[in-house]
């Protein structure tokens, strides 16, 4: 709490787990694939609600031969004439070529052994400085970080704060307060039209607090030790989060083998 080494952790044997940065951006696309909506045309869209048809036999009324126009589907009107063309993609108001299908396949689908495995790489990525550093982290201090179980129990914003800036991340925390920027395009329609950069990661064995006052803070996410996914300890599939653990959080993992199949 006070940024200075008050003891010594066993770290648990998920932080052994080999690096698989293929098998974590697998279950990161699985995870963000659960999010999409599927999209399509209407049925019969283009063709269902309009008058138009294709008459073929040449000899038939409003087959349309010897008049210098190709034969499409055109729609009727009053006193046997016919009207614009419809129906076909290269017409105005038709069906679309192509169109987006509904019943698409969307879900990427990824099995319960193969999850875990890229979870407890992600949980062993977060000891690793050069992983943190790659994905844009500053800090000036030691991975991975380990505050005692007082940490849980603090339920003020400029407490969080505090903690944190005395175990030597100011320059991370300025970093994500400071990146917030505007999406361009159609995108700053989207997701609060703002993209924030990820920040520090603070896993907690019970809450008794914390939780509240970091929900707030740029760029920090606060989790249960038994509630953790890839996109929290792997941003945008990629592993090396700074990540903040607390000694219960530690010993949940040790004791109950979570994120083993």
């Amino acid at each position: 709490m006070e940024g200075t080494a008050a003891a010594e952790a066993q770290m648990p044997r998920q932080f052994e787990e080999e690096y698989r940065p293929d098998l974590i951006r697998r279950a990161f696309h699985a995870e963000r694939s659960l999010l999409w909506q599927p999209k399509g045309a209407m049925k019969g869209a283009g063709i269902d609600y309009t008058t138009a048809k294709y008459y073929g036999r040449r000899h038939l009324a409003r087959s349309g031969i010897n008049i210098g126009k190709a034969r499409l589907p055109k729609e009727k009107i009053p006193g046997g004439g016919m009207g614009r063309t419809l129906v076909v993609p290269n017409a105005t108001k038709g069906r679309r070529a192509h169109p987006p299908k509904p019943y698409k396949t969307i879900i990427e689908r990824i099995n319960y052994k193969e999850k875990n495995k890229a979870i407890r790489s992600a949980i062993a990525a977060t000891c690793d400085a050069k992983l943190a550093k790659a994905r844009g982290h500053l800090f000036d201090c030691a991975l991975p970080l380990v505050a005692d179980n007082s940490f849980e129990g603090v339920k003020r914003v400029k407490d969080v704060v505090g903690v944190l800036e005395k175990m030597g991340l100011t320059q991370d925390l300025e970093r994500a307060r400071n990146g917030r920027k505007q999406r361009s395009g159609r995108a700053r329609l989207r997701k609060g039209g703002y993209r924030q950069p990820s920040s520090v990661l603070i896993v907690y064995g019970k809450d008794s607090g914390l939780w509240r006052a970091a929900r707030n803070i740029p760029g920090v996410n606060c989790a249960d030790v038994k509630d953790l996914t890839i996109e929290l300890l792997a941003p945008g599939g990629e592993a090396g989060r700074l990540t903040v653990w607390t000694q219960d959080a530690l010993a949940a993992l040790d004791k109950q083998g979570l994120y083993y199949a």
